[in-house]
């Protein structure tokens, strides 16, 4: 059986058992290697996956994803791919497992990434990179002596790359350059399927890559990422419009999950049906923004609404925003729209405990989530942008 170095992101699932993926693969440095964008296309122009140009390097990571089922099956690996795209900096793939393996996903996917890296430096020139030879110029200053010592193995020809362990060819690699690196990133990111529906939005979402970037780059005030948002005493992140924080009316939309009196799911109340013609009348007048985390049965429908009308809207999750993080393709559209704006608080889970229970827990962070609402609510001054930058 082949060890791999990847740790699993999901700790305690068994990636040597059927199961169904999504790969995502970063191209080092996040250079533009893999394809590129024609304009972006106008309404009733080309299609946007049209828009998307491969490059030849691009077109052999292509051809080695679908070649991974035959390449798999030799070693009594049964697997299948399904959607795919290369978008300029990063991979996308669906994967599925059909039988337990010899194998780990681990073992497949890095196998995947070695044949690309090759291809990336035959363009270039290059043998294989992990059966080349260390090569460095040993006049050169700054040269590690573990390196010298390296580079004078085997009758001085060099030892080979494969020999040197993970932290050696970081710094191997940083010490000659980009062109003799890895084209991915060491790491990669899967996500595991949790049932058909899942899998249906993850090959979805694949395909509709090329569309959302190209919305992004068309779309850049009302799709702008900041990883550092000022709120009043507050951090957040942020994804979407930040213009709503300016609208005139906000209102927050927070409900109990039980009704006091009743015990009955609150949004089946008449109480519900009460204040949310209240909030819907306030929408139809217009300049109001709904503010709430969508937690509760009766946020969550209001939540719904807006996204489904494209009302405006402010949503607070407990999830962090990051460098990279984008959301799922309803909400990313309402950004799109300019009618949605995502905010993450930074350290939720420090927050106060509430009634007792713990602040990391999911009944303190729903409290914690809607005292933020009220407070976005409250805020009338200007939002203040201290680490961001544009999609």
């Amino acid at each position: 059986m082949m060890t791999s170095a990847y740790r699993p992101r999901n700790a305690g699932h068994d990636y040597y058992g059927r199961g169904t993926y999504l790969i995502t693969l970063v191209v080092s440095g996040r250079e533009q290697l893999l394809s590129h964008f024609s304009d972006p296309p106008e309404s009733g122009g080309q299609a946007y996956d049209q828009a998307l140009t491969l490059t030849p390097l691009g077109e052999a990571v292509e051809q080695a994803w679908l070649r991974i089922p035959e390449a798999s099956i030799a070693h009594g690996n049964h697997v299948v791919v399904h959607a795919s795209v290369c978008m300029p900096d990063h991979f996308h793939g669906v994967i599925e497992v059909l039988e337990p393996m010899e194998w780990s996903l681990g073992d497949i996917i890095q196998a995947f990434k070695a044949v690309c890296t090759s291809h990336w430096q035959r363009q270039q020139g290059l043998g294989a990179s992990v059966n080349r030879p260390i090569s460095v110029d040993l006049e050169e200053a700054g040269v590690p002596d573990w390196l010298r010592e390296k580079a004078l193995h085997h009758d001085n020809e060099g030892a080979l790359i494969r020999s040197l362990s993970k932290k050696q060819r970081q710094e191997y690699y940083a010490f000659v350059g980009r062109s003799q690196q890895p084209l991915f990133d060491d790491n990669y990111d899967d996500t595991v399927c949790l049932d058909d529906r899942h899998r249906e939005a993850m090959i979805a979402y694949v395909h509709d890559n090329p569309r959302r970037a190209l919305l992004r780059k068309r779309l850049p005030d009302v799709m702008r990422r900041c990883l550092h948002v000022r709120i009043g005493n507050r951090s957040y992140g942020a994804f979407g419009n930040l213009f709503l924080l300016r609208w005139a009316r906000k209102i927050q939309v927070e409900c109990h999950r039980r009704h006091p009196v009743s015990g009955l799911p609150y949004e089946e109340t008449a109480d519900y049906a009460k204040v949310r013609r209240k909030w819907e009348v306030a929408i139809q007048e217009g300049c109001t923004v709904i503010v709430t985390p969508g937690i509760s049965g009766g946020e969550r429908l209001m939540k719904d609404l807006c996204l489904e009308k494209g009302f405006p809207l402010i949503h607070l999750q407990k999830e962090p925003i990051g460098a990279y993080w984008k959301p799922e393709r309803r909400r990313f559209d309402a950004c799109a729209n300019g009618s949605l704006l995502i905010l993450a608080p930074w350290d939720l889970d420090m927050m106060e405990d509430v009634g007792g229970v713990p602040a990391e827990s999911d009944y303190s962070r729903f409290h914690n989530l809607n005292k933020l609402a009220a407070e976005i609510c409250a805020f009338y001054g200007e939002a203040k942008i201290l680490v961001g930058n544009r999609l």
